[in-house]
């Protein structure tokens, strides 16, 4: 049984983590045969989204409580010395992981990336335990590698199937960070076996809860045969 690191950046789609994605990606790890760590950092989110009018509150809350909503309140709070007890990581999507954890969805590549975040991700890629990016973070992956000579095989979906978001900008700007943009649908994933890193887009293509489902379970599959 191998010990999974999950990334959480919140709780709901609009202001943190997508739900659906990462109570599936639990469900996937322990459908496998592992167990699994919720983790997040403790820092405020950069805004509260009422998730039924797509509106800001005017209130502040903080990522780690608001993913402790997901974990059943089994979680710890993020540290870069994590990467040394995982055996591998997974990062559901969600725009918390583009405005809480980086600040993609304001400043696009240009935005900052939170510090810790960015050591954590590096050193589970240098130790070259398995990462499983689904959705939009793959931009969270690609903002904690640009500049350290690195350059992953990532993506967020595919130009040639119906989306909600901008797939081709947004490949085009994990491309300025300076990594390598590959276009899937919901029925594939990605895979950077140099680097080990599996991509899969999940709602960042027109999905159904099934078809993001496998998706998931795809990624994991993939993974396990690094962990084998």
């Amino acid at each position: 049984m191998s010990k999974i690191g999950v990334l959480l950046h919140g709780s709901g789609v609009y202001d943190g983590t997508e739900i659906h994605e990462a109570v599936l990606t639990l469900l996937a790890i322990r459908e496998a045969g592992h167990s699994y760590v919720c983790l997040a950092p403790n820092i405020d989110q950069h805004h509260v989204i009422d998730h039924t009018k797509g509106e800001e509150m005017k209130e502040t809350r903080n990522v780690l409580v608001e993913s402790a909503r997901i974990a059943r309140g089994d979680i710890e709070a993020l540290t870069v010395e994590h990467a040394n007890s995982i055996d591998a990581l997974v990062m559901p999507g969600g725009f918390g992981t583009a405005k809480n954890i980086t600040k993609w969805a304001f400043s696009g590549p240009e935005g900052a990336i939170d510090p810790t975040v960015r050591d954590f991700l590096m050193t589970v890629v240098k130790a070259k335990k398995p990462i499983v990016a689904l959705c939009m973070s793959p931009t969270t992956l690609a903002k904690a590698l640009e500049g350290s000579g690195i350059s992953a095989k990532l993506s967020v979906g595919s130009t040639e199937e119906s989306s909600p978001y901008e797939i081709g900008a947004i490949s085009d700007g994990v491309i300025a960070v300076g990594m390598q943009a590959e276009m899937k649908t919901v029925r594939e994933v990605s895979v950077d076996d140099e680097h080990k890193i599996i991509c899969a887009p999940c709602y960042m293509m027109n999905a159904d809860i099934l078809d993001v489902r496998k998706n998931i379970q795809q990624a994991i599959e993939a993974m396990n045969k690094w962990l084998d």
